[in-house]
């Protein structure tokens, strides 16, 4: 399945408000979201058949889409309803969720006001973002060339698709050097995150990790921070440079898709995925399981 084309798959794509099978599920070469980036997106995971923090994901959804100027036409509940539906049509338990909002074809310009915003949502089966095995020894990350845009040039807290050009630029450079990702700075020479990932860093057992103020907040990141809290962890939201990355003891990954993935290295500086990590990746794989109903 991992190496079958995403267009060439089969099954049920909520589009626009109906379930359409996943091959008709296409738009128009001319659409405004593919020539001017005018697209929002969201990704989710299932655990157990239950979509973790749906609520928030929708959420930021609809925020993103106001940052890029536009409305999603479907209210919260109706996108939730949807994304259930999805998941139980497509008959899958543990499960990637794709929500995407762009605007649509009827007018070709850099303005498009009166364009038609279009929602759809897929859902597909999705292992581990890295490699299992390279996953539990720590994965290795280069440096990016491109930085984090400057929030007075681009909605950077947004989860616009566009902002994810120079991740994937990035990203691929990193691999062609043996990496499995690369970490980002922002435009003033700050440590930002990954390509895909927010990133976190231990010393003395403090957790240290970038203050989210040019790139997204992500809801695992809040996650995390939340259950190291609430092991009584000290976590420290700051401004990091690169100069400090010898400092640190620990160093790990956070995101819906990445989960939490310890590092072993970034750039020839290297780390020990060691007892912090460690309790907040168990604990974070506690967090998304579907809670079982305690026996009446």
């Amino acid at each position: 399945m991992a190496s079958e084309p995403f267009d060439k798959r089969s099954g049920w794509i909520w589009y626009d408000g109906a379930f359409v099978p996943w091959q008709d599920a296409q738009v128009h070469v001319l659409t405004h979201g593919l020539h001017y980036g005018s697209c929002v997106f969201e990704g989710e995971r299932a655990y157990g058949g239950e979509i973790f923090k749906l609520d928030e994901h929708t959420a930021r959804l609809r925020h993103s889409a106001e940052l890029l100027d536009f409305q999603i036409p479907y209210g919260d509940d109706e996108i939730n309803a949807a994304c259930r539906e999805l998941l139980s049509r497509q008959k899958l338990v543990d499960a990637y969720l794709r929500p995407v909002a762009w605007r649509g074809s009827d007018m070709m310009g850099v303005s498009a006001q009166n364009n038609q915003i279009h929602l759809a949502i897929a859902a597909w089966e999705w292992p581990s973002y890295f490699d299992p095995a390279q996953r539990l020894k720590g994965i290795r990350i280069g440096m990016a060339k491109y930085r984090r845009p400057d929030p007075l040039t681009a909605p950077s807290t947004s989860k616009a698709a566009g902002l994810y050009m120079i991740c994937t630029i990035s990203k691929h450079a990193a691999e062609r050097e043996g990496f499995a990702d690369a970490l980002m700075l922002d435009w003033r020479g700050r440590v930002a995150e990954c390509t895909g990932a927010n990133v976190f860093f231990v010393k003395d057992g403090v957790i240290h990790t970038p203050e989210a103020d040019a790139f997204l907040n992500g809801i695992t990141r809040q996650t995390v921070i939340a259950l190291a809290k609430r092991r009584g962890i000290e976590v420290v939201e700051r401004a990091i440079m690169p100069e400090e990355l010898p400092s640190f003891d620990e160093c790990f990954i956070t995101g819906t898709a990445a989960e939490v993935t310890p590092v072993s290295e970034i750039a020839g500086q290297h780390f020990q995925p060691g007892p912090v990590t460690t309790a907040l990746l168990e604990d974070y794989m506690s967090e998304v399981q579907p809670k079982k109903a305690e026996a009446a």
